[in-house]
């Protein structure tokens, strides 16, 4: 309850049982810390922080932490390292003011925005296509946003700095419109309630549809396609700065309508500094990590250019901070600049500019590159040198896909890594590890029935997991994001795996109609029947390949790290980082360890049971019942009859200990197989139109 008064009843309460020195935090989102701590002891108060985690606090990066003049600094730091390494939170120290960092701007871009769209007659789709991933921000965009947090959170959030900061020159901004309260005094409130700026509703032939308020009437009316030939130009600009740049400037109704909205907010932004933060980096990081924004408001700035916008500001009449005035006369360009791998931002304080200070256990590739380059390279993959002995293979192909430039680079770089490193990580800093395969290119080479091709394509893939795996040199994979196909079969080909808490992984091959054929099938195959307890005299094998025949069948995808672990795609042995941010250098760590303690190269197997027809006639009497239950097609049932033949060992008569080699040699004979089928054909095509799986 954001009520301050119900809040110092509840502490004087807590302090009649709290224990001396325990530390006590508030999740408030905007009432300053130091009013909370009026009632309450000297050693309540020294204790006291705040804490604001952002919603959903699984999947926001941000945590405000904020103290007060009473806080001791080591609760402080205890806590920002708890935050950071064990919650694996983004920590933000922001000032004891009203509504802290992320809140006081993101509340007042908001509320700016929807003055804007009044003002200058946008609509709210208008609005919503011109606020979104065009420039930076999430899907929801503006309207969307408020439907999900709820119009009377940011009504309250709003009021709440209106009354908290008379002297904020610009705080009449946060005056809700009419149209808003009405809303609100009618109970239209977003998700909750059903329906906020926008809601679904049966149209023509019972068809749920997308219907928009109109705020004039607030009546609902059917939501309009909108068409501004600048955002279709700018989805070819790929980077986000240049993007917007593109967009700002643009003479039409979309660059009107985000040069008004964000001067306003980048202006405001400047003044709140030293307010709410004592740097600007400060300000971007919690924009970044609690409203999704890729750039914050002084990169944002940097990235339209600040003399040109600077100047444009002051021919419309508008005030400049006195701290930017004064960053433009020392004979400053922008708040942030690189040298030698180095960032630096500019420091109003001290006039110049800073170094943005690493923070301790993150190694960031991209500063790393700036300062020493690269091993090698090519279009899809790198190799960076990441310090003590240890190297990167960092992917940087589009979406991370594989395709023949990152195998080669694998290989390429495994050969590098023999002669003059002690061991090897797999990861990269983008936003997914790895979608899996380049599927275009294997569509085009089915549909061409280049066979040699794809199969010499397929043994590659296979070589360079096999090398992966029994490499001389320790290989830790460091998955995180998005780990699907090819790059789930490449995190679990390493000797260890140091996955981000927050890591989706799985084999998804079946959607696009074939199996996994870079050894994910016999791995998954080989760690099935390993999982067997050897405690356990003449432990049935059967129900341990099925839970893997299952996983890959079923397509299942881990939602977690943890649930990785559940589904075989981790092992005991792997680790999980829950702040993704250290990923990199706690995977580099796994690699001196799993060296300093003697690694020893590994060998091939020629041990894995495989089960023979009778575990293959099983697995396909549970294929024909989900097909004559309707839970399954035709052609699923020809990929799961496919894919239990690999898992069983083909048509062996009787249980016969195989190689990893022959287990791959079923995989690409599947693969391939599957590639020249209509229907599968078919599926691939599908998903690349679409992005979702096809039933066929």
């Amino acid at each position: 309850v954001e009520n301050l008064e119900i809040k110092q009843r509840l502490y004087e309460k807590v302090e009649t049982h709290r224990r001396a020195r325990s530390i006590v935090a508030s999740n408030t989102s905007g009432i300053p810390i130091h009013k909370l701590a009026e009632n309450v002891s000297e050693d309540f108060k020294a204790h006291l922080l705040g804490i604001h985690f952002f919603n959903p606090p699984r999947y926001l990066h941000l945590v405000e932490l904020i103290t007060t003049e009473w806080t001791r600094p080591e609760v402080a730091c205890s806590m920002f390292g708890f935050l950071d390494e064990r919650l694996g939170k983004g920590v933000v120290m922001a000032k004891d003011r009203p509504n802290f960092i992320a809140n006081r701007i993101g509340t007042y871009g908001a509320m700016l925005t929807v003055k804007t769209m009044l003002e200058d007659g946008y609509s709210i789709e208008e609005v919503d296509k011109i606020t979104g991933q065009a420039v930076g921000r999430p899907k929801t965009a503006t309207f969307r946003t408020f439907d999900l947090v709820g119009l009377d959170i940011l009504m309250h959030v709003a009021e709440n700095l209106y009354t908290a900061v008379p002297d904020d020159a610009d705080r009449e901004t946060f005056v809700a419109p009419e149209f808003l309260k009405a809303m609100i005094g009618r109970g239209i409130l977003g998700n909750k309630t059903k329906g906020g700026f926008y809601r679904k509703q049966k149209g023509e032939g019972e068809k749920q549809e997308i219907w928009t308020l109109d705020v004039a009437s607030l009546e609902y009316r059917p939501s309009q396609k909108i068409k501004l030939p600048a955002l279709d130009m700018a989805k070819n600009i790929e980077g986000t700065a240049e993007r917007i740049a593109s967009l700002v400037w643009s003479k039409d109704r979309v660059g009107a309508f985000l040069w008004k909205t964000m001067a306003g907010t980048l202006l405001y932004a400047a003044n709140r500094i030293p307010e709410i933060a004592d740097t600007i980096v400060e300000v971007d990081q919690a924009m970044r990590w609690g409203f999704g924004w890729e750039l914050g408001p002084f990169e944002t700035w940097d990235a339209i250019g600040v003399e040109r916008s600077v100047k444009r500001m002051e021919e419309e009449g508008r005030s400049i901070p006195e701290n930017v005035r004064r960053m433009l006369a020392a004979g400053a360009k922008s708040f942030y600049k690189n040298e030698n791998g180095q960032q630096f931002y500019f420091g109003f304080a001290s006039n110049e500019y800073k170094p943005v200070k690493a923070q301790a256990g993150v190694l960031v590739l991209k500063s790393i590159k700036d300062r020493t380059g690269v091993v090698k390279r090519n279009t899809g993959a790198s190799l960076i040198d990441i310090g003590d002995g240890v190297a990167c293979l960092e992917f940087h192909s589009k979406m991370n896909a594989i395709g023949g430039d990152t195998i080669q680079m694998i290989k390429s770089s495994l050969d590098e890594v023999e002669k003059n490193f002690v061991g090897l990580v797999v990861g990269n800093q983008s936003q997914n590890f790895s979608v899996g395969a380049n599927l275009m290119l294997v569509l085009l080479e089915a549909q061409e029935e280049n066979w040699e091709e794809l199969d010499l394509t397929v043994r590659a893939f296979q070589n360079a997991m096999m090398s992966l795996r029994y490499s001389p040199k320790p290989v830790v994979t460091a998955p995180f994001g998005l780990a699907l196909g090819g790059g789930c079969e490449i995190a679990i080909h390493g000797d260890r795996v140091r996955a981000a808490g927050e890591t989706y992984t799985g084999l998804v091959e079946v959607g696009v109609g074939i199996i996994p054929a870079g050894g994910g099938t016999k791995e998954m195959t080989m760690r099935a029947l390993d999982s067997i307890p050897k405690s356990v005299d003449d432990a049935d094998p059967f129900p341990f390949i099925k839970r893997a025949f299952e996983t890959i069948a079923l397509a299942k995808v881990a939602t977690s790290a943890e649930e990785a672990r559940t589904l075989g795609f981790l092992r005991d042995e792997d680790s999980i980082s829950m702040n993704a941010d250290r990923l990199i250098a706690d995977a580099k760590r796994d690699v001196l360890a799993l060296s300093s303690a003697g690694y020893i190269e590994p060998q091939p197997r020629t041990d894995i049971p495989a089960l023979g027809l009778s575990a293959l006639s099983t697995l396909r009497l549970g294929i024909h019942q989900m097909l004559r239950g309707g839970f399954i097609s035709d052609y699923d049932a020809k990929l799961g009859d496919k894919l239990a033949r690999i898992i069983t060992g083909g048509d062996l008569n009787h249980q016969t200990r195989v190689s990893e080699q022959y287990l791959l040699d079923l995989e690409r004979e599947a693969f391939l197989s599957l590639c020249g089928e209509r229907k599968t054909q078919e599926r691939m095509a599908h998903m690349l139109k679409t992005g979702k799986p096809l039933r066929n």
